[in-house]
C-alpha cells in the first residue's frame, strides 16, 4: 500500500499561485532599491570621490555584489529554503542603502564602494526570486509563473529612478546628505519586503518541492523535476549569460553615444525607460511561448532579436531614432533568452542540482555583466557604437550555434540508447 503524497495537485497548484504573488510583490519592493541605485549611484559616486572617472565604479560595485552573492545565497536557499535565502539578500541590501547613506555623511568612497556591494545582495535576491516562482510549477506553466515574477521587476525599476526628486525633498526635512534622500523611500521598501517574504512565503516553496521530489521517489506521487540533463543545463545557463552581456554591454555604452551625437537627457532617459520596458513587460509573452513553443526555440527567438537590434544599432549608430529602436529590441531579445532559459535550466536539472545550478548561472550572469560594461568602454573608444554592436553579436552566434550542438548531442544519445537496446 502506498502512502499519500504530502499534499494534493490542487493544494500545489494553489500554494503555487500564492507563492507567485508574494514573489511578485516581492520584487517590486525589491526593485526599488536597484532602480534607486542606477539613478543616482553614479551621481554619489562623483560627488563622493569628488571624481568623475569614477562614478560607473558604483553599478559596477553592485554587479560584482551580486555575482559574489549568487552561490552562497542559492546554498542557502537549499539549506534553509527560499524565504530564508531571499530575506538574507534582502537585509544584506538594506544594510547596503544604510551604507551609502552613512558613506556619503562621512565623504568616504571605500565604504560607499563596499554599501554598494551589499546592495547588490538584494540583487542576487531579486534573480532567486524567478526561481523561487518555478520550484512547484509544472511543465506547462513554468515559464508563464517565473516570468510574471519578472514582469513585477517593471514597477520597481520604473518607480525607484523617479524617486530622486520626492527623496531630496524628504532628505532635507530630514537633515540627510544630498543625493540619498531617495533611499529613504528604499530603506521603508526593503523593510516591507522583508516582513512580506518572513510572514507570507509560507509554505516555503522549495522546502516543499523537496518533500514532494522526495515522496515521488519513494514511489507516493509524481516528481516535480524530471531526469537530469546536463548538457541542456549547460547551455541554458551559457545562453542567459551571453545574452545578458549582448544587453549590457550595448545598454551601458548608449547614454554616452546618444550624448556624443547631440542628444539631450530627456531623449536618453526616455530610450533607457524603452529599453528597461522592453526587459520587463513583454516578459509574460515570451513565458507562454517557452511553455508553449519550446524553451530552446523561444531562446533561439531571442537571439533573433537581439541580431536585429545590433545590425540595427550597428547601421544606424548616427540615428537617435534607431538607436532607440534597437535598445527596445536589445530588452526585447534579453527577455526572451533570460525568461525560456531560467525555465530550461530549472526543468534541465534534478532536485539535487537545481539550486546550485541556479546560483551559478546567476554568477556567469552578473559576473559576465560588470565585465561586459567595463570592456564596452574600451571597445567602444576604439571602434565605435557601430563596432561594439558587431563584437557583441559574436555571443548571439555562439549561442545559436551552442543550441545546434546541443540538440545534436541529444538526438545521438537517443539513437545509442535506441540502438543498444535493438
Amino acid at each position: 500500500m502506498t502512502a499519500s503524497p504530502p499534499i494534493p495537485d490542487t493544494e500545489r497548484a494553489r500554494v503555487q499561485r500564492r507563492t507567485v504573488a508574494v514573489l511578485g510583490a516581492g520584487q517590486v519592493l525589491g526593485g526599488v532599491a536597484f532602480g534607486a541605485t542606477l539613478s543616482l549611484g553614479a551621481v554619489l559616486a562623483a560627488d563622493v570621490s569628488g571624481d568623475d572617472a569614477l562614478s560607473g565604479l558604483a553599478t559596477a560595485a553592485v554587479t560584482l555584489g551580486t555575482a559574489a552573492v549568487a552561490i552562497p545565497l542559492a546554498a542557502l536557499a537549499r539549506r534553509a529554503g527560499r524565504r530564508v535565502s531571499l530575506t538574507t539578500g534582502t537585509a544584506g541590501a538594506l544594510a547596503g542603502v544604510v551604507g551609502v547613506i552613512v558613506a556619503a555623511s562621512f565623504g568616504s568612497f571605500p565604504f560607499l564602494l563596499a554599501a554598494f556591494l551589499l546592495i547588490g545582495a538584494g540583487q542576487a535576491a531579486n534573480l532567486q526570486s524567478r526561481f523561487a516562482a518555478a520550484d512547484l510549477a509544472t511543465d506547462a506553466t513554468r515559464g508563464r509563473d517565473l516570468s510574471l515574477v519578472v514582469w513585477a521587476t517593471t514597477v520597481g525599476a520604473v518607480l525607484g529612478p523617479n524617486l530622486a526628486g520626492p527623496g531630496e525633498t524628504v532628505g532635507a526635512a530630514l537633515g540627510m546628505p544630498p543625493l540619498t534622500g531617495a533611499y529613504v523611500f528604499t530603506i521603508v521598501a526593503q523593510v516591507l519586503a522583508i516582513v512580506l517574504y518572513l510572514s507570507a512565503l509560507r509554505p516555503d516553496p522549495l522546502a516543499l518541492a523537496i518533500r514532494l521530489d522526495t515522496a515521488a521517489t519513494r514511489g507516493s506521487g509524481r516528481t516535480i523535476a524530471g531526469p537530469d540533463r546536463p548538457g541542456l543545463a549547460r547551455y541554458a545557463i551559457f545562453a542567459v549569460a551571453a545574452s545578458h552581456v549582448v544587453m549590457v554591454s550595448v545598454m551601458a555604452m548608449t547614454p554616452v553615444h546618444l550624448l556624443h551625437h547631440g542628444a539631450d537627457l530627456v531623449i536618453v532617459g526616455l530610450t533607457l525607460s524603452l529599453h528597461i520596458a522592453g526587459m520587463y513587460a513583454a516578459a509574460p509573452l515570451f513565458g507562454i511561448l517557452a511553455d508553449r513553443w519550446g524553451r530552446v526555440r523561444t531562446i533561439l527567438l531571442g537571439q533573433g532579436i537581439l541580431a536585429s537590434s545590433l545590425v540595427l544599432a550597428s547601421v544606424g549608430s548616427e540615428s537617435t531614432s534607431a538607436v532607440t529602436v534597437a535598445l527596445v529590441l536589445l530588452g526585447l531579445g534579453w527577455s526572451a533568452a533570460t525568461v525560456s532559459g531560467a525555465a530550461l535550466l530549472t526543468e534541465a536539472s534534478t532536485e539535487d542540482r537545481r539550486t546550485r545550478r541556479q546560483g551559478i548561472s546567476d554568477f556567469a550572469m552578473s559576473f559576465v555583466g560588470a565585465l561586459g560594461a567595463i570592456g564596452a568602454g574600451i571597445v567602444l573608444s576604439a571602434i565605435g557604437y557601430g563596432g561594439l554592436a558587431l563584437v557583441v553579436g559574436l555571443a548571439v552566434i555562439a549561442t545559436t550555434v551552442f543550441a545546434v550542438l546541443v540538440r545534436t548531442d541529444r538526438v545521438e544519445r537517443v539513437k545509442g540508447r535506441a540502438g543498444a537496446g535493438a
